[in-house]
């Protein structure tokens, strides 16, 4: 029977344990033992993570393995631990010759007989010289047999290997065995784990002459090694004895300068051990002689005390924690009188405020940010379902990454209040630092240590004042970043809102790497024009358009109005702004794209009011509870005594007694809380809206209720949000024929019309202009041949509102249109407007800011919109209320226009 056993193999006449795990393999084992049978070959596995109790070829052992004995088995008397431990005494080497393969029953019987008639060979052999009888090798053949047929192991075929004759009075033979047996010596003065191995070893009766036979000594020495397996396996393989020895000193050496490699990290490290426990102990005594002597305050030992304190709470990086010591060490070694003292001490301060290591716990629940996302913000339904986006692919990766958003916007519809609702839905920290006029790159990336008053720069500052690594940093108007000698601070944000190098920020005056992966940046900017380029790239762009008349409503009367209500201390009151009044200011007050000027108008409505129930007097003392209710409210209790002063600072002026006694009251400065009776009311209607706010500001939705001929509305965009931009034009005067016919340039009338364009345009609308006036000349030619209108007509085109400057290029319709009209002399449809660029062949092509435009032609009143067709995406995916009761016409060339506005 073969047992392979895996990286170390078994040397002849040393003690080795076993574990076999196959159950057949540990029945077979178990019935040789009871049968009188406990031998087995034991050969070395070539595959050393290989582990098996068996094997099928040849090729997967070494061919020369040892013959032992079963001295004992063990079984484990734990029931899940399945294997059995199996002592082995090793007794002579042996080469596999074959592996008997198994036959069936009728065949091992008549195998059986022959053997016992010729008296071959076995599986096995079992005496220690090999000199069994025929016998015995019979009977040792049946119980293998037998067994057989009931447990499936490896049985093999083997014969005797003896080691090579050689002379043990050799000189060679003599040297090595003494320095084995020198090494050995010196292995276990360094290794007392050695040294039991050998002494236990030495102390087997086996072994009592282990250092006088060399084949025995080279075993000896090398089963002790730590050699490896091919090592061990070429020292068991080789049958000349004086290599075999030399094969063992080999390894024996290698395993001393192990040995000798361990003793010296062992003292090395002692020796840390011990310096660092001496200047320990010195540095105390020297404290405590110092103190005595009174050559030193403990006003500097505490200070370091205290920043080690707080540097063992925070998780700092190796490099961060490395950069401490350093400057702690250095401020231990400074005289508190030193300059650079207080600049090391300030450093440390900061290393030691700033949340290495600290998280705040975010909130995943998407019903949770959808509530706060609803209770602070009215519509905006595209901003919210990016966050939710936002918020859902953190809660599927476990945790929300760093990313830069950026909300472009007209101002007032809500770009900074976002940002807190998302702060306050992640259940993150909140920060916010406006950029706009920055100069300075120092602001944001912090002074240099050397500098006067240095500091690190705004997002340190931050991590320090919200403690989490993990915070929402709302940057505001970076579209209005300054430049000036100090440097570009928009080229030093590149570094900072960059996802891929964020992660290690490097500070100016920190001057160690800051990680900012996970910080949620979001930027606010009116346009995107003046942000370089690079730094737009490495932004996510969400826009927010302007409000609709139906949505400011409701803003007014969910947000607005109570706010303000409250604010002028009218809380709980029967004043009331109708809806009404609302409505009428944002049409004739309020048209803007946000509600910031709607909120102020709000505000100064009931200031007045407040006012007014002032001056009716009307307005009656809080009750005694009441006073008291709010002074508690607004002034923490520093305890029971001081009720009945606070009660007292809240009375009227007959208890002024009191109020002297209470020598010291915080409630002394606090006025006198007045209430409302609700017997008393007061509504802002649409008819006296005027006598809080004025007159109103725009007396029409519109410029032109009615267009006449060379009137049409075009659509502009601004960065306060989109705007209706009407184009006029008109004839300034009628060339005479005559001029044309008896001039010098009699035969060029026709080019004596021309155009001039006002309004403050810019140069792509004066081009634009030039270009719509040489179209119209064209279209008007292939028409209608015979009208010579713009030949005889000087033309004066005009943008009104003269004072705001104008540019772009997608009043180019708008301005043919006008100049079709005038030619045709015939209005364009009054509820038509339009937007989009001109070619000279007529091709209308994209534009921007299709959503703001349509908002803008739904406040003025517009059914039908006409855009390029390029735009049509754009157009789709506009929201339903944005839409509503309004006419979408994609336009691809301009002659699809002429019948659409009443022109054809």
């Amino acid at each position: 029977m073969m047992l392979p056993i895996t990286r170390r193999p078994l040397f002849p006449s040393l003690y080795k344990s076993i574990q076999v795990q196959d159950p057949q393999v540990i029945g077979a084992l178990k019935e040789l033992v009871e049968r009188g049978e406990p031998y087995v070959a034991t050969f070395m596995l070539k595959n050393e993570d290989k582990d098996v109790d068996s094997i099928k070829d040849m090729d997967e052992i070494h061919q020369v393995g040892v013959f032992s004995r079963i001295m004992s088995i063990y079984v484990s008397p734990n029931p899940e631990d399945k294997h059995l431990t199996v002592a082995l005494y090793p007794w002579r080497r042996v080469r596999m010759k074959r592996i008997l393969k198994p036959a069936d029953k009728e065949a091992e019987e008549a195998e059986a007989e022959k053997d016992a008639e010729e008296g071959g060979t076995g599986y096995t052999e079992k005496s220690p010289e090999g000199d069994e009888s025929s016998a015995d090798v019979v009977a040792s053949k049946k119980v293998l047999r037998s067994i057989k047929f009931d447990y499936d192991f490896t049985a093999i075929e083997v014969e005797n290997v003896v080691d090579e004759p050689y002379d043990p009075k050799d000189a060679t033979i003599s040297a090595t065995m003494s320095e084995i047996v020198s090494v050995l010596r010196e292995i276990t003065t360094m290794n007392p784990m050695f040294r039991e191995q050998i002494h236990h070893f030495a102390s087997a009766q086996v072994s009592k002459a282990v250092f006088e036979n060399p084949s025995k000594l080279a075993d000896f020495a090398a089963a002790l090694s730590g050699g490896s397996s091919e090592e061990l396996q070429d020292i068991l393989s080789d049958l000349n004895v004086a290599t075999r020895l030399e094969k063992a000193l080999v390894v024996l050496k290698k395993e001393l300068m192990n040995a000798q490699l361990q003793n010296k990290i062992s003292k090395d490290v002692e020796a840390k051990i011990s310096k660092r426990q001496r200047d320990f102990y010195l540095m105390e005594q020297l404290k405590g002689i110092k103190r005595e002597l009174g050559l030193e305050s403990d006003g500097k030992d505490k200070l370091i005390e205290q920043f080690k304190t707080k540097a063992e709470a925070l998780k700092m990086p190796a490099d961060v924690k490395k950069v401490f010591d350093e400057e702690l060490g250095k401020l231990a070694h400074l005289e508190p009188a030193a300059s650079e003292f207080n600049v090391t001490r300030n450093y440390l301060d900061w290393l030691t405020q700033l949340p290495w290591g600290k998280y705040s716990v975010e909130d995943y629940d998407l019903k949770r940010a959808k509530v706060v996302l609803d209770e602070d913000h009215y519509g905006l339904d595209d901003v919210k379902q990016r966050i939710l986006e936002f918020i859902a692919v953190g809660k599927l990766r476990g945790a929300v990454q760093g990313k830069i958003l950026c909300f472009v916007g007209p101002p007032g519809v809500g770009k900074t209040s976002i940002g807190k609702s998302i702060a306050r839905s992640l259940s993150r920290e909140f920060y916010r630092f406006s950029v706009g006029g920055l100069t300075d790159v120092a602001e944001i990336k912090g002074h240099r240590r050397t500098y006067v008053g240095a500091m690190p720069g705004k997002v340190v500052q931050a991590l320090k004042r919200v403690q989490t690594e993990n915070p929402l940093l709302l940057i505001d108007e970076i579209d209005k970043l300054g430049r000036g000698h100090q440097g570009d601070p928009a080229s030093a944000l590149l570094e900072l809102l960059d996802p891929e190098q964020n992660n290690t920020f490097l500070d100016h005056y920190m001057d160690v790497p800051v990680d900012l992966s996970r910080v949620l940046f979001v930027c606010t900017a009116n346009v995107t024009d003046t942000i370089p380029g690079p730094l737009l790239d490495r932004m996510e762009i969400i826009r927010l358009s302007g409000y609709l008349a139906d949505e400011k409503l409701a803003i007014a009367q969910k947000y607005l109005a109570p706010q303000a209500k409250e604010a002028a201390g009218l809380a709980g009151s029967n004043v009331v702004l109708s809806d009404g009044a609302v409505d009428a200011l944002v049409r004739s007050y309020c048209r803007e794209s946000g509600v910031r000027n709607l909120k102020k108008h709000i505000e100064k409505i009931f200031r007045k009011a407040a006012l007014k129930v002032i001056e009716d007097d009307v307005a009656e003392p809080s009750s005694l509870k009441e006073g008291l209710d709010t002074a508690t409210d607004k002034v923490p209790e520093p305890g029971n005594d001081s009720l009945s002063s606070e009660a007292s600072d809240n009375e009227p002026d007959n208890v002024g007694k009191a109020q002297e006694d209470a020598k010291v009251s915080s409630t002394d400065a606090l006025p006198q809380k007045m209430v409302i009776p609700q017997s008393y009311s007061l509504e802002i209607s649409p008819g006296s809206l005027k006598d809080y706010v004025g007159p109103p500001v725009f007396e029409s939705d519109r410029l032109y209720e009615t267009t006449q001929p060379g009137v049409v509305m075009g659509l502009a965009w601004t960065s306060m949000g989109g705007s209706a931009l009407y184009i006029e034009s008109v004839v300034e005067a009628t060339l005479s024929s005559e001029n044309g016919e008896n001039g010098e340039n009699g035969d060029n009338q026709s080019h004596n019309g021309r155009l001039h364009a006002t309004g403050q345009l810019g140069d792509v609308m004066k081009e634009s202009s030039v270009l719509a006036y040489t179209y119209v000349r064209s279209l008007l030619n292939k028409r209608g041949p015979d009208n010579k209108f713009f030949r005889k007509n000087i033309i004066h085109m005009h943008v009104p509102e003269g004072a705001t400057p104008k540019d772009g290029p997608s009043a180019g319709v708008t301005m043919t249109t006008a100049l079709l009209s005038l030619a045709l002399n015939r209005p364009v449809r009054p509820d038509v407007a339009m937007t989009g660029e001109l070619t000279l062949t007529g091709r209308v092509l994209k534009i921007g800011g299709l959503k703001e435009k349509t908002i803008a032609a739904r406040r003025s009143g517009v059914k039908r919109i006409l855009f390029p067709k390029a735009n049509m995406a754009d157009w789709e995916e506009l929201p339903a209320n944005v839409k509503e009761g309004i006419e979408g016409c994609p336009i691809e060339w301009y002659e699809q226009i002429p019948p659409l506005v009443g022109l054809d």
